[in-house]
C-alpha cells in the first residue's frame, strides 16, 4: 500500500527525481559528480594516510600548564583559545570552504583531558601502525616522543582517572573494565557528542550576536547571585571562546588574502578571495550568501570537534536551517542551483577530514577513524505538521550520491504525505548502493520526543544525532550513545545463577543469583529472572553513567558549544552543569533477538515439548556446543519459532525484551535535572561484544557476534529469518518503537538484482511505504550482495571507496576489520 503524497513540483533539485544513480557499487567507475572539483577532493581524500598530529596536544598542555590555578571552566577557554589562535592553518588546492580540526586534513589530534594511559600503553605496545584495522600513522620519531613527552604531564589529570577513581568494585566488574556486561568506555576515553547546536541562532546572530548575548547576560549577574562565581567564570570563559572563534576566523581570512595575492591563475585568485571576504564577513557578523553559510556551518562544527572531541557532532536539519540563503540566492540575487549544488558537494567532501583517533578496545567495538555519527537531517514535518520538503532538500540528495563519501550520514524523515518525488530520489540513492540515506518516521519518533516532555512544536522539529538517535537541536543535550549494554550476557546470568558459564572465570558469581536452568520450574520464573537481572545490571550501569556525567562537569566543561544551547547563557551554567533547556542520558541495548530467541529454545524445548531438561540446554552451552551438534541444529532450524519470522509467539518474547530493558532505564534522573532515556541499537558492537561473550541458546557459540540493531538472529549455523522481508518487518513493528526514545535501528539487505529495473524500484519503495505505515522507527539498507563483498576481501585494492551501511553508518569495506566483514557478508540476503 502507498501512503498518501502531495506533490511539490518546485522542490526537484537539478535532476530527474526518478534519475537512476546505478545499481550498487561499480568497480572502475567513472567519476560521480559533475563537478571535476570535487571529484578531485574526493580522490584528494582517498589518497591521503591517517596521520596523528601532536600540535593540539603540545597547545592545550602548554596552556593547562601556564593555567594551573585557573578555575577548571577558565583553564578549557583558554586552552582553547591558544589552539585557535596559534594552531597551523591550511587552505586547500580547489578548496572552496575552509576550517579543520586544529590538525591536517584527514589527521587525527590528541585530546589529552580525557585520557592518555592508553596513547602511552599503545605506543609503547600496541602501535597504531600495526593494528589490523584502523591504523594511525605517527609522522616520525620526533612527534612520537613528544606525544609521550606530553602525555606524561596528563597522568594523574584525566577525565578516565578520575571517573576510574570514582567507580566501585561491582561497577568496574560489570563494565568494559570486567566483564564487559555494559561497556560505557565511549565517555570514559572521549568527551561528550551526540547533539546539533542551534544553527539557526547561530546563522541570524552570527559569532558577534552570540557574543553580545553572554556579555550582556554578564552585566546582569550581581553578587546576590548564590551561585556567583561559578555563573561568572561561565561568562569569562563563554566570552573567551566566542573571541577567540572570531579571531580564528580571521585569521584564515588574511591567510586566503595573503594566498590570492600570490596566486597567478585568475579563476583561482578569485576564488581565494572570495573566501577571504565571506570570512571576513561572517568573523564581524551573520552570512549574507549561501556560500558564507556553508562556510560558517564549516567552522562552528570543526570548532566543537576542537574543543570537546565528542561523537556524532551532528548537523540538524539543515534543508531547513539553509533555507533562506538558498532562497535569497538562487531567487534575489541570481545564484545558480548548479553553483549551490557545487558548494554543498564540496562540503560533504570536506566533513570526511575530520578524524578520530580512539583506544584500541573501542575499535574492536567499533571500527572506523571519523569522528562518527555526523548526521545530517532532511524532510520530515515542519512545526506546524506540514510536510517541509524543499529543493535544497532535493539538492542534498543529489550531493549525496554524487560525493558517496562516508559522511555526512544522511537521513531522511518520512511521513504520511512526503511528497512522492522525495520518495522516488532517495529510494534512487539507496539503490546506488553506497549506503545512504537512512530513513526514520517521524510518527513514532515524534511520539517518543513528546513522551520525553518537549512541546509539539520542539517534537516535530527533532533531528538526528549519530546513528539513530532523535534530538532537538540547540536545546537537548541528552548524552545520546551513552553506553552498550550486551544484554546476552544478562541472559547469561539468568541461566546461570548469576555465574559466569565458561572461560578463564567460569563460575565466578558476577550478577545476583536469580536461579538458573537447573532449578526454574516454570517458563515464568525465567522471565521474573530477566527482569531481575535487568533491574540489578540497570542500576550498575545508570550509577557508573551518572559518576562519568559528574566528572565530565568538573574535568571538561564546553564553554564554546554551550553558547548555542538554550538556557546556558540564560542560565549562566555550562551544558555539562546542566544549563541546557533538556538533560537526558541515553544507553542503549544490544543483543535483543539472540535473547528473544534463546527465551523460545528455552519455552520450546524445555516447557512446551519438554524433549530437553534445562540442565541440557545449559550444559550444551558451558560446552559450546561441542558434543551437542543435534541440540546445536534443531536451535538454528525452523522448528524453534524464531523471531523475524511473523510468528506471534516469538515475536512477543523479543517484545518482553524490548520492554523490559526499556521500563528499566526510562525515567531514571541524572545529575544534570534530566532522565534517562532507553534505545535498542547496536551500531556494529554486536561483533565486538560477541568477542567477549559464551555461547547462547539462540545457536551462537563462543565469540560470535550477538543480534544485530532490531534485526534477527544470525548465526554461523545459519539465518534465523527465513519467511523474506515482509516478515521481518511485520514482526519489528509489533513492538511499540516510540519506547526507546533513544532510538531503534533496522538493518536490511538486498542484492542488487532484488532492487533492479523499475520494477524493482517501485517495489522497495512501496515496501518502505509498508513499514512506515506500521509504525517502525526508523530502517536503512544495503544494497550489496554477498558475492561483491567477498570479491572485495580478495581484492580490497579494487574496491577502495566501496562504501556499506554497517549500522547508523556507511563506511569503507575495505577498511574494516574481518570479523565486522564477515558479520556483514552473513547477515540475511533478502529478495522480494
Amino acid at each position: 500500500m502507498e501512503l498518501e503524497t502531495t506533490t511539490h513540483t518546485d522542490a526537484i533539485g537539478t535532476e530527474a527525481v526518478d534519475k537512476v544513480y546505478g545499481l550498487g557499487y561499480e568497480v572502475g567507475h567513472a567519476d560521480w559528480s559533475p563537478f571535476p572539483r570535487v571529484n578531485y577532493l574526493r580522490q584528494t581524500f582517498l589518497d591521503r594516510s591517517y596521520d596523528i598530529d601532536v600540535e593540539r596536544l603540545r597547545l592545550v598542555t602548554e596552556a593547562y600548564r601556564n593555567n594551573e590555578t585557573m578555575p577548571r571552566i577558565l583553564q578549557c577557554a583558554t586552552a582553547f583559545q591558544n589552539i585557535l589562535l596559534n594552531s597551523t592553518l591550511h587552505i586547500y588546492e580547489q578548496d572552496l570552504i575552509l576550517g579543520e580540526i586544529a590538525a591536517p586534513a584527514k589527521a587525527s589530534p590528541i585530546y589529552p583531558e580525557f585520557s592518555v594511559d592508553w596513547i602511552i600503553d599503545e605506543i609503547l605496545n600496541a602501535p597504531f601502525e600495526e593494528r589490523p584495522n584502523d591504523q594511525f600513522y605517527i609522522r616520525n620519531e620526533q612527534d612520537r616522543a613528544e606525544i609521550l613527552e606530553l602525555c606524561e604531564y596528563w597522568k594523574g589529570k584525566s577525565a578516565n582517572e578520575f571517573i576510574t577513581a570514582n567507580l566501585d568494585e561491582d561497577q568496574k566488574k560489570g563494565s568494559h573494565m570486567g566483564e564487559k556486561v555494559f561497556q560505557t568506555n565511549n565517555y570514559h576515553f572521549a568527551g561528550i557528542g551526540h547533539f546539533a547546536m542551534d544553527f539557526k541562532k547561530l546563522m541570524t546572530l552570527g559569532y558577534q550576536g552570540v557574543l553580545q548575548q553572554a556579555k550582556e547576560a554578564f552585566s546582569t549577574l550581581t553578587k546576590k547571585d548564590p551561585d556567583y562565581s561559578e555563573k561568572r567564570d561561565y561568562y569569562k570563559a563563554t566570552i573567551i571562546t566566542l573571541e577567540a572563534a572570531t579571531q580564528y576566523i580571521t585569521r584564515y581570512a588574511l591567510l586566503a588574502e595573503d594566498m590570492a595575492f600570490a596566486e597567478t591563475d585568475e579563476k583561482r585568485k578569485q576564488e581565494l578571495q572570495a573566501m577571504s571576504a565571506n570570512c571576513f564577513q561572517i568573523a564581524g557578523g551573520a552570512p549574507q550568501t549561501f556560500w558564507q553559510a556553508a562556510q560558517l556551518f564549516s567552522f562552528a562544527v570543526t570548532m566543537t570537534q576542537i574543543e570537546g572531541n565528542g561523537h556524532s557532532i551532528s548537523y540538524g536539519r539543515m534543508d531547513q536551517w539553509m533555507l533562506p540563503f538558498y532562497n535569497k540566492d538562487v531567487k534575489d540575487n541570481g545564484v545558480s542551483k548548479a553553483f549551490v549544488l557545487e558548494i554543498l558537494e564540496v562540503l560533504y567532501v570536506k566533513m570526511n577530514n575530520p578524524t578520530k583517533l580512539k583506544d584500541k578496545g573501542t575499535v574492536k567495538v567499533r571500527n572506523g577513524r571519523g569522528f562518527g555519527g555526523e548526521s545530517l537531517t532532511i524532510g520530515g514535518v515542519d512545526t506546524n505538521g506540514n510536510d517541509a520538503t524543499n529543493d535544497l532538500t532535493m539538492l542534498m540528495l543529489e550531493a549525496s550520491v554524487h560525493t558517496r563519501m562516508m559522511n555526512p550520514w544522511l537521513c531522511v524523515r518520512l511521513h504520511d504525505k512526503t511528497p512522492r518525488e522525495l520518495k522516488l530520489k532517495t529510494i534512487e540513492c539507496i539503490r546506488a548502493g553506497y549506503g545512504h540515506p537512512k530513513l526514520f518516521n517521524d510518527g513514532p519518533a515524534i511520539k517518543a520526543m513528546l513522551s520525553k516532555g518537549v512541546t509539539l512544536e520542539e517534537a516535530r522539529d527533532y533531528a538526528v544525532v549519530g546513528c539513530v538517535e532523535p534530538t532537538i537541536p540547540g536545546k537537548e543535550h541528552g548524552w545520546l550513545d551513552a553506553g552498550y549494554v550486551n544484554t546476552v550476557k544478562m541472559m547469561e546470568m539468568v541461566i546461570n545463577g548469576g555465574r559466569i558459564l565458561s572461560g578463564p572465570n567460569a563460575g565466578m558469581q558476577l550478577g545476583p543469583d536469580t536461579g538458573s536452568l537447573e532449578t526454574y520450574q516454570s517458563f515464568e520464573e525465567i522471565l521474573e529472572s530477566v527482569d531481575k537481572q535487568f533491574a540489578y545490571w540497570c542500576d550498575q550501569l545508570c550509577s557508573c553513567l551518572n559518576t562519568t556525567d559528574k566528572m565530565h562537569r568538573m574535568i571538561k566543561p564546553t564553554p564554546y558549544i554551550s553558547a548555542f544551547f538554550e538556557g546556558c547563557i540564560e542560565s549562566g551554567k555550562d551544558m555539562t552543569a546542566g544549563g541546557a533547556k533538556y538533560n537526558g542520558t541515553a544507553p542503549q541495548a544490544a543483543g535483543m533477538a539472540s535473547c528473544a530467541d534463546s527465551l523460545a529454545s528455552i519455552k520450546k524445548l524445555v516447557f512446551d515439548d519438554k524433549k530437553y531438561t534445562g540442565k541440557e540446554l545449559l550444559e550444551a552451552v558451558k560446552d559450546n556446543w561441542e558434543g551437542h551438534q543435534k541440540l546445536y541444529a534443531l536451535v538454528n532450524s525452523s522448528k524453534i519459532p524464531h523471531y523475524g519470522n511473523d510468528i506471534d509467539e516469538a515475536d512477543a518474547l523479543f517484545s518482553f525484551m524490548f520492554e523490559c530493558y526499556c521500563r528499566h532505564i526510562k525515567g531514571r534522573e541524572n545529575p544534570r535535572g534530566g532522565k534517562f532515556s532507553p534505545g535498542v541499537y547496536t551500531v556494529n558492537a554486536n561483533v565486538g561484544m560477541g568477542l567477549y561473550t559464551n555461547a547462547s541458546l539462540d545457536g551462537r557459540k563462543n565469540g560470535e557476534p550477538i543480534s544485530d540493531n532490531m534485526g534477527p538472529v544470525h548465526t554461523a549455523g545459519g539465518s534465523h529469518d527465513i519467511n523474506g522481508p515482509t516478515a521481518v518487518i511485520n514482526s519489528v513493528t509489533k513492538v511499540d518503537h516510540s519506547l526507546a526514545t533513544n532510538g531503534t535501528l533496522l538493518n536490511l539487505r538486498f542484492p542488487e538484482d532484488a532492487v533492479s529495473g523499475v520494477e524493482g524500484r517501485d517495489i522497495l519503495l512501496s515496501f518502505v511505504d509498508e513499514y512506515i505505515g506500521k509504525q517502525g522507527m526508523h530502517v536503512q539498507f544495503n544494497i550489496m550482495s554477498s558475492e561483491k563483498m567477498r570479491a572485495a576481501q580478495q581484492n580490497p585494492e579494487q574496491y577502495r571507496d566501496m562504501l556499506v551501511r554497517v549500522a547508523g553508518y556507511s563506511a569503507y569495506f575495505v577498511e574494516l576489520g574481518k570479523p565486522l566483514q564477515d558479520d556483514l557478508i552473513q547477515r540475511t540476503e533478502l529478495r522480494f
